[in-house]
């Protein structure tokens, strides 16, 4: 649980605020904060699970034979190659988008739930790192919601929210009609400032107090989302998360061990893109086969 209490350097251990030169009699506890005006919001790619749900989703569509390992293959050497350069230009982001689209257009809703929910069991739920997910019940424990907030569709970030116990999930929304994906999103990728945004709207129809809310993320893409809190939190940070952190005296979680295990799958949208145009072409090529038996 994340109490509030006048901050002035960091959290400790358990949560709770504390200062770096005030004496301990000068240090005033605030009343705890009614749990309905405060929440929880959770990155999900390497913050609430080691690598990228699309990913994951991808591995699993790869062992249906949706498509092919190579495919797969292709997708983990673009993978290296953003994690190199760490770079999200516009042209990758229209390239993400635009391969979304082509990725969900055609399926049934029901279809996607299904599979994301067999996926989550056999490849996801292993990789949920114990210790966000430590802290996510914590906020459950204290009365509070908890919201995943993720770039990917938002239907697998629901199946991965229930399958947690957690209140729901923020995503990319795609455009349904009778049930079936038409291939256009609704707004935008839930990506950087659209986090905010919707974190945002989200507070003032629930009635939250943002002041009151915590947010959690291992990017620094999620800068917008964290600075919109009053409890921002860095988990398995990037290198520009960590030095924004410090900077700022946000609390720091890193429960990756040993030689603090390499990400799986890269935060970055256009790289999930890149992974969505593979899975597009793998699909397509089952539709044709079997329609070919």
């Amino acid at each position: 649980m994340v109490r509030t209490r006048k901050v002035t350097v960091s959290t400790d251990a358990h949560g709770h605020t504390v200062t770096g030169s005030e004496a301990p009699e000068a240090t005033r506890e605030a009343p705890t904060p009614d749990p309905t005006t405060a929440a929880a919001f959770f990155d999900v790619d390497n913050t609430m699970m080691q690598g990228a749900s699309i990913y994951w989703f991808a591995r699993g569509l790869a062992a249906r034979k949706y498509f092919t390992t190579g495919d797969l293959a292709r997708f983990a050497w673009q993978q290296a190659r953003f994690r190199l350069f760490a770079t999200e230009r516009a042209g990758d982001m229209s390239q993400a988008k635009e391969a979304a689209l082509a990725f969900i257009q055609g399926w049934r809703v029901d279809d996607v739930e299904r599979l994301a929910e067999e996926i989550f069991d056999e490849l996801m739920a292993p990789r949920i790192w114990a210790g966000t997910r430590r802290l996510a019940q914590r906020h459950l424990d204290a009365g509070e919601r908890v919201w995943l907030v993720s770039a990917a569709p938002v239907e697998i970030g629901r199946v991965i929210a229930t399958r947690l116990g957690l209140t729901g999930a923020i995503g990319t929304v795609a455009e349904v009609v009778d049930g079936t994906y038409t291939g256009r999103l609704v707004g935008d990728l839930m990506h950087g400032p659209a986090k905010a945004e919707a974190v945002t709207r989200l507070a003032a129809l629930e009635g939250l107090v943002l002041d009151h809310c915590a947010a959690y993320s291992d990017s620094v893409n999620d800068l917008p989302m964290l600075s919109v809190v009053g409890h921002p939190v860095a988990i398995n940070p990037d290198p520009a998360l960590l030095r924004q952190a410090r900077r700022r005296g946000w609390d720091v979680r890193d429960f990756r061990t040993g030689r603090r295990a390499a990400k799986i799958a890269v935060p970055s949208t256009a790289a999930a893109g890149l992974l969505a145009g593979a899975v597009t072409a793998g699909l397509a090529l089952h539709r044709r086969r079997h329609r070919a038996d």
